[in-house]
């Protein structure tokens, strides 16, 4: 099922984000349509001479526990399209099972899953997890998903498809999701999930070569600080 957005859409805020795919009407710019994806590809391989050789050296550390280092999840991206995000494992193997299993013995957990979809005290993690997720190390091999187009350096933060129907606004669906974005530069451990669709709308009307090199320089502060969790 494909279903139409416009720009009046983006900008109200308690639009339902739909499901299957969202056919997005075209915005000019030549930054926005051109640069921004020719930037991508000319960063990753600039980047991957020292990039490749830290997730090697990261991904050896992590496969001490002889599962994969590699972690593949579902992502929705630009129009709606699911695609496979890649990520160095930061969670103990059958994960998914172990969360639903701690959400119904632990109320408070579960009130602050449905409300951030993340948990500060997270059982799931790992040791080296943990150091991953904050160092922001963990999403390293997501520079394979901007060189084959799947993601932008920049954008929103990605989300899965069953978080959709928490996800109120439309702005998202005009856009890759990004490594990193307005959210992840803000209150990102802090903040709901609801409110990510505020900072992807007004992403998507600031959009430009200063914001989104402003967004990278803030990265590095971020990632600095170790907030990621």
């Amino acid at each position: 099922m494909t279903f139409q957005t416009s720009e009046t859409a983006n900008d109200l805020s308690m639009s339902t984000a739909p499901f299957g795919l969202v056919r997005v009407e075209r915005k000019a710019g030549l930054y926005r349509n051109i640069f921004k994806r020719a930037f991508d590809i000319a960063a990753v391989l600039v980047s991957g001479i020292v990039v490749l050789p830290v997730i090697a050296i990261l991904a050896l550390i992590v496969a001490r526990d002889r599962s994969s280092p590699f972690y593949r999840s579902a992502r929705v991206g630009k129009g709606g399209k699911v695609f496979y995000m890649l990520k160095l494992r930061t969670m103990v193997p059958d994960a998914d099972r172990m969360l639903e299993k701690y959400l119904s013995t632990n109320a408070q957990a579960r009130l602050e899953w449905n409300s951030t979809q993340k948990l500060k005290s997270d059982p799931r993690i790992t040791k080296m997890g943990r150091f991953l997720r904050k160092s922001s190390l963990d999403e390293l091999p997501q520079l394979w998903n901007v060189l084959i187009g799947d993601m932008s350096l920049v954008g929103p933060r990605p989300m899965m498809p069953s978080q959709r129907v928490l996800y109120t606004g439309m702005a998202y669906y005009s856009l890759r999701p990004g490594i990193t974005g307005s959210w992840q530069i803000s209150d990102r451990n802090e903040c709901e999930f609801s409110k990510r669709a505020e900072y992807d709308r007004s992403y998507d009307r600031q959009l430009s070569f200063r914001s989104d090199l402003r967004i990278l320089l803030a990265t590095v502060s971020v990632v600095l600080r170790g907030t990621g969790y």
